[in-house]
């Protein structure tokens, strides 16, 4: 007997319309997150790997992936070309199942190579700064042919305010009706403040957010490393680079990765995102609104993927404490984050 998910992946492959059939599906997804990945075993040994998910909006799920395929597209006369896991297409077209609540998409296997260390050297910290701003690069240039996306920050913040208004909404998540007009000043300040900072013209490129030493592999030389493969999109967007920038102070700070996570601001202003930070800007010069909206990009996350969408990225009892850190502890921090020394150091 299949469970349903693994029903809806061999009707998912069916559909699909693949000669091999399927021999085994096995349940790869992480401890963290509530999306479901499969590794799906073919019949001649070959494998691919799948995503089930219920979350959001299938047309948005479909938008996502045709994006992806199209960025894969066209880094492919770059040194990322084989960088990101292809998604499997019909007709040409980037193949998306189905069924009521559910829907499911296929990856290629991609190879892994070395894995960062829990802790990076500084040489590490220099070689990430590095690559990320070549894949940065080389991401802006393929932005240009992409088409527009209808997911922005803006439409998630507002989201998140309309939810707020509701007190089923609130309950749901045990915060306080005291607490909405608390969150709702958040998403005020947001909206204020990286409009002053001018995101309304800041290029928009693509973006996978969630950067820890588990989704990606690398291959190491003598100066350092480049990045090998990655293969995993739950956060993917269509946004300005320095969303992306929160994850690498994660990668780079002093303490190394941890069992338990928390997201905390002290990562932004460690010496070791510094020196990430200038690594990168040999290579793809930021400028000072850049650094300052570092700030709201680390609000929007805890925003919208602690606070407004916690529940389908997260384990329960994870969601729970992130929440409940969120409301304590992140938010409050950025009345006391200033991150204009930051810019001044790198580029002063």
């Amino acid at each position: 007997m299949y469970s349903g998910s693994e029903e809806l992946l061999r009707n998912a492959w069916v559909t699909l319309g693949q000669p091999r059939t399927v021999k085994e599906v096995k349940e790869t997804s992480a401890m963290v997150s509530t999306n479901q990945v499969y590794q799906l075993t073919l019949e001649d040994g070959h494998q691919v790997f799948a995503k089930v998910s219920s979350y959001g909006s299938y047309v948005h799920f479909r938008q996502d992936h045709t994006l992806i395929n199209e960025w894969i597209r066209l880094l492919r006369r770059t040194r990322y070309r084989s960088l990101l896991a292809r998604v499997l297409t019909k007709d040409d077209k980037v193949f998306t199942y189905r069924e009521g609540n559910s829907w499911a998409v296929f990856y290629e296997k991609v190879p892994f190579y070395d894995f960062l260390p829990p802790r990076l050297t500084e040489a590490q910290v220099i070689a990430l700064g590095k690559e990320m701003a070549r894949l940065h690069q080389a991401s802006a240039k393929a932005a240009k042919e992409l088409p527009p996306t209808w997911k922005s920050v803006g439409s998630d913040i507002a989201s998140l305010f309309d939810f707020l208004g509701s007190k089923a909404w609130r309950d749901e998540r045990g915060l306080s009706d005291a607490l909405e007009g608390v969150l709702r000043d958040q998403c005020e300040q947001f909206l204020s403040n990286a409009a002053a900072l001018g995101y309304q013209t800041m290029q928009r490129i693509p973006v996978l957010i969630d950067w820890n030493i588990g989704n990606f592999s690398v291959g190491f030389d003598g100066r350092g490393f480049k990045l090998f493969s990655r293969w995993d999109y739950d956060w993917f967007r269509i946004e300005p680079r320095t969303l992306d920038f929160y994850f690498c102070a994660r990668v780079v700070r002093d303490e190394g990765d941890q069992d338990v996570f928390s997201y905390l601001t002290s990562p932004l202003t460690e010496p070791r995102f510094l020196m990430f930070l200038r690594a990168y800007h040999q290579i793809y010069p930021l400028d000072a609104n850049d650094v300052l909206m570092l700030k709201e990009a680390y609000r929007f996350f805890i925003l919208n993927y602690v606070v407004r969408s916690g529940e389908h990225f997260f384990r329960p009892s994870i969601c729970r404490r992130l929440l409940t850190e969120a409301i304590e502890t992140y938010l409050p921090s950025l009345e006391r984050l200033d991150l204009k020394p930051l810019a001044d150091k790198l580029l002063g």
